[in-house]
């Protein structure tokens, strides 16, 4: 082995990651390769490399037997003793074959074998560096697109946009700078792929632990998202912390925030409510920006009514129904909605007891929309 072939073991295992027992299991399963197609030798040999001089020599690996039934495999007890007096019936004997003419034919097969092993295992190294990132998001950039896909750079390796997983309101150009939600890591045999989103409301919840502290630390949870990308979203959020306003810490200060995440996102408004555990309140609070005069709760169909102002019920129930579905998205609960007149007519509001908001506690209702910082 010349010495500008250890030195590329050097620069490979240094440059490129690849660790170089890697390497040298390629070159010596090239080797071996090599002189069983160039010398026809079909028998069992064990390549051994000298890293120190570069050196390399070839072995025939044979076991010891009583009876010699293939001489490229087996070598009689007696022949082995000749060798070694120790050498006893079921053991190896190797004997160097290194050919004199063992030169530039060897050392072609074997780049390309090396090549193709080392190729495995650069992508093996990208498997596992992205297989880990499923679920999260990074800053890729545009290169080119098809009928099918957008081809985004992430690093080394060009991930999939999805036509369908791409936001109606957005066009994408080379250059481009865009962050992308990783769904998928696939070992291939052409190598890793990758498929990226700009649509899954995982891309939202990673945006806001971007751009909020204390949703990054633990402080503040996001409860649950739901989204209709490039047009509106909601999530929900809560912290045991009674000191912190969770929606004032997704807001930020003068909206900076949720501003940076509408950004991101070209225009796409997001409501921020409140948790809570009763669904009541929750309810109430996802049907934001309208206001809510009752919710009525049926826990054995997980089913709610909700009441309305009548000037607001068109805004509970948004454009196209998205309001009251994206707030049953988040809430995990069927809405109805009626304004106060027609619950009026149908006898179930008002209530026998207290109605559930009074217009003090609709006032401080904790939701914000980006409508309200814009």
């Amino acid at each position: 082995m010349s010495t500008e072939l250890l030195d590329a073991l050097v620069f490979l295992e240094k440059e490129k990651g690849i660790d170089r027992a890697v390497l040298i299991d390629a070159i010596e399963a090239a080797l071996v390769s090599a002189y069983k197609r160039n010398f026809n030798q079909a028998q069992n040999v064990r390549v051994d490399l000298n890293l120190d001089n570069g050196s390399m020599r070839v072995f025939a690996r044979k076991e010891v037997v009583d009876e010699v039934f293939d001489s490229r495999l087996e070598i009689s007890i007696e022949d082995a003793q000749e060798k070694d007096p120790a050498f006893e019936v079921g053991d190896i004997l190797e004997l160097e074959v290194t050919p004199r003419n063992f030169g530039r034919i060897a050392a072609q097969t074997a780049k390309q074998v090396v090549t193709q092993r080392v190729r495995e295992a650069e992508r093996g190294i990208i498997y596992t560096e992205f297989v880990d990132r499923e679920d999260d998001i990074m800053t890729g950039i545009v290169q080119r697109q098809d009928h099918r896909f957008i081809y985004v750079a992430l690093g080394k390796i060009e991930a999939l946009l999805p036509l369908n997983e791409q936001m109606p309101n957005e066009s994408y150009k080379p250059h481009d700078r865009i962050k992308v939600y990783i769904t998928k890591v696939e070992r291939t045999t052409k190598g890793p792929q990758i498929f990226v989103s700009r649509t899954h409301p995982g891309l939202l919840k990673r945006l806001f632990e971007v751009e909020v502290p204390e949703i990054f630390d633990g402080t503040v949870e996001i409860k649950s998202v739901s989204r209709e990308a490039g047009d509106r979203s909601k999530i929900s959020v809560h912290t045991e912390n009674s000191e912190i306003d969770p929606v004032g810490a997704c807001v930020g200060s003068k909206g900076t925030r949720v501003q940076a995440i509408v950004n991101e996102l070209k225009g796409e408004k997001i409501d921020i409510v409140q948790w809570s555990e009763d669904p009541t309140i929750f309810v109430a609070n996802a049907l934001s920006p309208s206001k809510v005069v009752d919710v009525q709760v049926k826990e054995e169909d997980k089913a709610t009514t909700v009441v309305v102002p009548d000037y607001q019920l068109s805004l509970a129930i948004g454009k196209r129904g998205q309001n009251a579905r994206l707030a049953a998205k988040l809430t995990g609960w069927k809405i109805d909605i009626k304004s106060e007149t027609d619950a009026r007519e149908m006898g179930i509001y008002p209530r026998d007891d207290q109605p559930l908001f009074t217009d003090e506690e609709m006032d401080q209702s904790f939701t914000y929309s980006d409508d309200d910082i814009e």
